[in-house]
């Protein structure tokens, strides 16, 4: 039986956060402001939200992020959209031609209307939708996913939907990652190992969980027990992806950390802090190399290329550690593009 045929024809909409336009202010101002004026990013009332983002983070966080983002632009452009659109371009390759392939950034451009609107026009019938984040969380794979709902809400002709679900440690990411660590030189010269992910506010992994079992617990001790809490919850799908790691590349629960980055505001975020155990890990193991991964970026980006691989490794060797390298997200390698391809194929043959 065919993937395609006369009645229905597929089409991938593949779904990343997004990026600037440029590393200058101006750009970075106008993607702040879609970003973080996103309720399901900050989640606030929309009169609180807006005087935050606009009276506050916005006015003095746009040239720092502009400042961070000329130390990791390149000839090509913003990492994270050249890697997204050679991954894209790969995938159209291997599903062929019959099954268009389109690119949408939740934030930025490509921009998800137009990344909709292209599908339409080659009279897609059935829409594959992949959010490119391993994790679901409310922020993320939440926020693109309504967005999406939203768009074609709006549209007359609605093609039959279907969402690949998080991949957190599906076989196919755990396997890219562990080629990308593998293919680094510095990961075989590593005594320790730290697991990094995005952080969020504890509100919001207890807002996913509508079970309320991570209400009635303390300290994340939910995070340890299967249940259908699991299904949306962000840090015991980080937990798995680490564990998943861990047995993968064969490494002891001694030398493995894990942490969360990138907090912002002064409300309780998920801990550990990256930035933190950073020094911690520098002060115990001094002169230790270490090996930082990323599980929670499909695609290098601020978060990883300036704020673990140029920040994080000075604060690291100045609290005394010794090199730190950062393991590359899968990005556009070709075990990344064909194992997502195979497994977007399965998604399309499933019932």
């Amino acid at each position: 039986m065919t993937l395609q045929s006369q009645s229905a024809r597929w089409g991938v909409l593949l779904i990343q956060l997004g990026t600037p336009d440029a590393p200058t202010t101006s750009a970075c101002r106008r993607y702040l402001r879609e970003f973080l004026l996103d309720p399901l990013v900050i989640d606030l009332p929309s009169p609180l939200r807006w005087l935050l983002v606009e009276g506050i983070i916005v006015p003095f966080r746009a040239p720092k992020s502009a400042k961070a983002y000329q130390q990791i632009w390149t000839e090509k452009g913003s990492p994270l959209r050249f890697h997204s659109e050679k991954l894209r371009e790969k995938i159209q390759k291997d599903l062929g031609d019959a099954i268009p392939v389109e690119l949408g950034m939740r934030y930025g451009k490509p921009s998800l209307p137009n990344a909709l609107w292209n599908l339409q026009k080659m009279g897609v019938s059935h829409l594959l939708v992949c959010p490119l984040y391993p994790q679901y969380a409310g922020a993320s794979t939440g926020s693109s996913l309504s967005r999406v709902f939203e768009l074609l809400r709006q549209q007359w002709a609605v093609p039959a939907l279907k969402v690949v679900p998080p991949f957190f440690d599906e076989p196919f990411f755990i396997d890219a990652l562990v080629q990308s660590a593998k293919e680094t030189e510095e990961f075989h010269r590593s005594n320790l190992f730290l697991f990094s992910y995005h952080g969020l506010p504890e509100r919001q992994i207890r807002r996913t969980d509508v079970t309320g079992t991570c209400a009635k617990s303390s300290n994340y001790n939910c995070c340890m027990t299967p249940g259908p809490h699991w299904n949306f919850c962000y840090r015991a799908q980080c937990l798995r992806t680490t564990e998943a790691l861990k047995r993968s590349l064969n490494l002891s629960d001694d030398v493995t950390f894990i942490g969360f980055q990138s907090r912002l505001g002064r409300t309780p975020w998920i801990r550990p802090f990256t930035d933190e155990i950073l020094i911690e890990l520098a002060a115990k193991f001094p002169g230790k190399n270490l090996a930082v991964f990323t599980p929670s970026f499909t695609a290098d980006c601020l978060e990883t290329l300036e704020e673990i691989e140029i920040r994080g490794r000075e604060s690291f060797q100045r609290a005394g550690g010794g090199s730190l390298s950062l393991i590359p997200a899968p990005n556009s390698s070709d075990r990344w593009a064909s194992g997502l391809s195979a497994h977007l194929r399965r998604s399309m043959s499933e019932n």
